[in-house]
């Protein structure tokens, strides 16, 4: 028989079944179309080898008069400078906390750390500056910087030095404390039940402390020693890890005559520095606490953006601060007092130079925030807000949903998403500044940082659902990956709607991508990416996760951030740290990932065809015999892997329902063709490369076929 052309359209439809998708591919990871032809994407380099402290929710390069390219990275723990090859910490820091003293253990490295009033939180960075080491420390020891670990009263926090103590001390030693500012939490969680605070049940702020006791406890001790039982009632209910222990009375460091395992828990041995939680408050399972059902609490967010030279960073539904390079690198970003204190974002109007503050405040210097109000500066003047005759500031509230959601810059105007409607907000001049003029409803948008804007079109993610995009006109996007993005069900794990606020969109312009960054339904952490190619139309999905992107501009190639929750971050310094850490990538640089160390790693890549049979008597009515076929590739470095899968009906889907592999045969440069012997009535391809420097562009699939019979 001669050979048959089996031509696949560019893109996955993921709509559709395996046996529909005829002539289209249906799945792949790591795989990106080049004109119509799949290829495996570009690698990605660590640029440095340290890592961030916390998960990076924000970044922005831009370069000063001299031509100094900067990047800011905001996270939900520090906002960082990257610069020639170095990070340098900028984190505003927060009123300073005077005349702190210290309570040391020999042999424990919790160190309590006394202040009343301290109104820190667990996770709160802080520094320390000596007029006297603790009594059994040396000032050496408070070098870096502490992560507070447990609040076990208003009056106390504790945090962890880097050796042991080597004395008993109360109250020894004299510091101030300066804490790093708060910048919000590290996720998204809904204000009520589950995830309100540290458990279900906490109702208000909770008191802690964390288990004194060498070697911990078993599961049956009834005397519990801690830190300090300061703060807690004379009797009740304290939960450590998920084991709830009633006791009778305490003493200054000890619950005594507990009861272990209590309501329905089960009693367990805890560790050294367990933290203990009052739990005398406990709601039941699935009871409301005192926070108002079903309002998100948002997580840490940035806009990040220039004004001229000078850095804006502005937290979301916080304040804004800002940095000057000329300053120096060691100089941190500072609070702006003449802005509002409080704004969902802001965004730089380039082209007439007014710094715009989207959901802001009802007055300049107040609290009250109205999530719906536009403030905009005096042009070229980010420290006026005040109207007057002679000034171009002023406001205006937009009227179409509850909350401004996020807004992108555009050719010449700014598209203001709300969660309900879309909004251009374009420079007119005086004496009304700016027009601003709804263009779009029922579109609102999944996040703040779900849009972005590419060749003169704005695209974003809706919030119930679906792709939108504008360009002069709002229309709805079809995509052939839409049910596999927002939907759950059966296999497939969707979009996590209670994370949408980490979403993150981004533009690869080397390749004409429109990326978004997303967190499945079973995780807390982005693990996902679906993208639309703009230049074939075309959709893809796979498991690249970036908190972050910058697309190549000031830099020739992409930058941008992967959050890993396993890992330890290494700057700044901080003691104590908990785990989870921002790694800086290069993009589209060489085939492999590659670590800081320079040690390489293969990025395994594949896609998969849908079904092909013979057209003869209709559809699928004869099967089809495969004797050989022959690889076509446009580039091919190292091997790849061809793979064949036969299968008689639709829902022959796996090898214990039917389905045949035949497989995988290894392809090179120098391979011609490969022999098969093969019988189904419906096929698939599958292509992919698993090794270290091993890349790929695929062309078209030639096959020798025949008909073999009905049945």
């Amino acid at each position: 028989m001669p050979l048959k052309k089996i031509p696949v359209a560019p893109g996955f439809d993921k709509q559709d079944t395996a046996s529909q998708a005829e002539g289209r591919w249906i799945d792949g990871d790591n795989v990106r179309f080049r004109y119509g032809n799949p290829q495996k994407i570009g690698g990605w380099e660590q640029i440095l080898s340290s890592t961030l402290v916390g998960a990076a929710r924000n970044q922005w390069i831009w370069s000063d008069l001299k031509g100094n390219r900067y990047s800011a990275i905001g996270t939900d723990k520090v906002l960082v400078i990257y610069f020639e090859g170095a990070f340098y910490d900028i984190t505003p820091v927060d009123a300073v906390l005077t005349s702190c003293t210290f309570n040391t253990l020999n042999g424990s490295t919790s160190l309590t750390v006394n202040k009343a009033g301290h109104g820190l939180s667990i996770g709160r960075i802080v520094k320390f500056t000596f007029g006297t080491p603790p009594t059994g420390t040396t000032a050496a020891n408070f070098t870096n910087l502490f992560e507070v670990k447990t609040t076990p009263s208003s009056s106390t926090f504790t945090v962890t030095l880097p050796t042991p103590a080597s004395s008993t001390n109360n109250a020894s030693g004299s510091a101030s404390c300066t804490p790093y500012y708060d910048f919000g939490a590290y996720g998204q969680t809904y204000g009520y039940g589950w995830g309100t605070f540290n458990w279900s049940g906490f109702s208000s702020t909770v008191t802690q402390t964390a288990i004194n006791a060498m070697g911990g406890i078993n599961n049956s001790t009834a005397t519990i020693t801690v830190d300090s039982t300061t703060g807690f009632p004379a009797s009740g209910t304290i939960l450590i890890d998920s084991e709830l222990i009633t006791y009778a009375s305490l003493s200054a460091t000890q619950f005594l005559t507990c009861g272990r395992g209590a309501s329905g828990t089960t009693a367990a041995a805890h560790a050294d520095n367990a933290i203990v939680y009052d739990a005398s408050t406990f709601v039941g399972w699935g009871v409301a606490s005192a926070v108002q059902a079903s309002i998100k609490l948002d997580p840490a967010n940035w806009s990040l953006d220039n004004f001229g030279q000078i850095l804006i960073a502005t937290l979301h539904n916080g304040a804004t601060f800002t940095w000057d390079p000329t300053n120096g690198l060691s100089t941190r970003a500072v609070i702006n007092a003449n802005m509002p204190q409080i704004s969902v974002m802001t965004i730089v109007s380039d082209r007439d130079r007014h710094l715009v503050h989207l959901g802001t405040t009802t007055t300049v210097g107040g609290a009250v925030q109205d999530k719906m109000l536009i403030r905009f500066s005096d042009q070229e003047n980010y420290d006026v807000y005040a109207p007057t005759s002679t000034n171009t500031a002023g406001t205006f509230r937009l009227d179409a949903g509850t909350k401004i959601v996020g807004a992108v810059r555009a050719k010449d105007y700014i598209l203001i998403l709300t969660d309900d409607a879309a909004y251009s907000m374009q420079f007119v001049g005086p004496p009304f500044t700016f027009s601003i003029r709804k263009v779009g409803s029922n579109c609102g948008c999944l996040g703040q940082h779900a849009m972005i804007f590419a060749q003169g079109i704005v695209f974003w993610m809706g919030d119930s659902g679906g792709f939108f995009a504008f360009d002069g006109t709002v229309v709805s996007m079809p995509s052939l990956v839409e049910d596999f993005v927002f939907t759950t069900g059966g296999d497939n794990l969707g979009l996590n709607f209670n994370q949408d606020d980490t979403v993150f969109a981004a533009h690869n312009s080397l390749f004409q991508e429109i990326m978004w960054f997303y967190t499945k339904a079973n995780s807390t952490t982005i693990d996902r990416m679906v993208t639309y190619n703009y230049g074939d139309k075309v959709w893809t999905t796979g498991s690249l996760a970036r908190t972050t992107w910058a697309d190549a501009s000031v830099y020739d190639k992409p930058y941008a951030t992967e959050y890993v929750a396993a890992a330890t971050p290494t700057f700044p310094i901080v003691n104590g740290v908990s785990l989870g850490a921002s790694i800086f990538y290069e993009h589209e640089t060489g085939v492999n990932e590659v670590d800081s160390t320079g040690a390489e790693t293969a990025i395994p890549a594949f896609i998969r065809s849908g079904d092909f049979d013979l057209d003869l008597d209709g559809d699928g009515e004869y099967f089809l015999k495969i004797n050989r076929f022959i690889p076509d590739f446009k580039n091919l470095e190292g091997n790849c892997k061809v793979t064949l899968f036969l299968r008689n009906y639709p829902a022959d889907t796996t090898t214990l329902k039917g389905q045949t592999t035949i497989g995988p045969f290894t392809v090179n440069s120098d391979t011609d063709k490969i022999d098969t012997r093969g019988r189904a009535r419906l096929a698939s391809i599958k292509i992919e490369n698993d090794g270290v420097d091993e890349n790929w562009r695929y062309g078209i699939f030639r096959v020798d076929i025949q008909p073999d019979g009905r049945r």
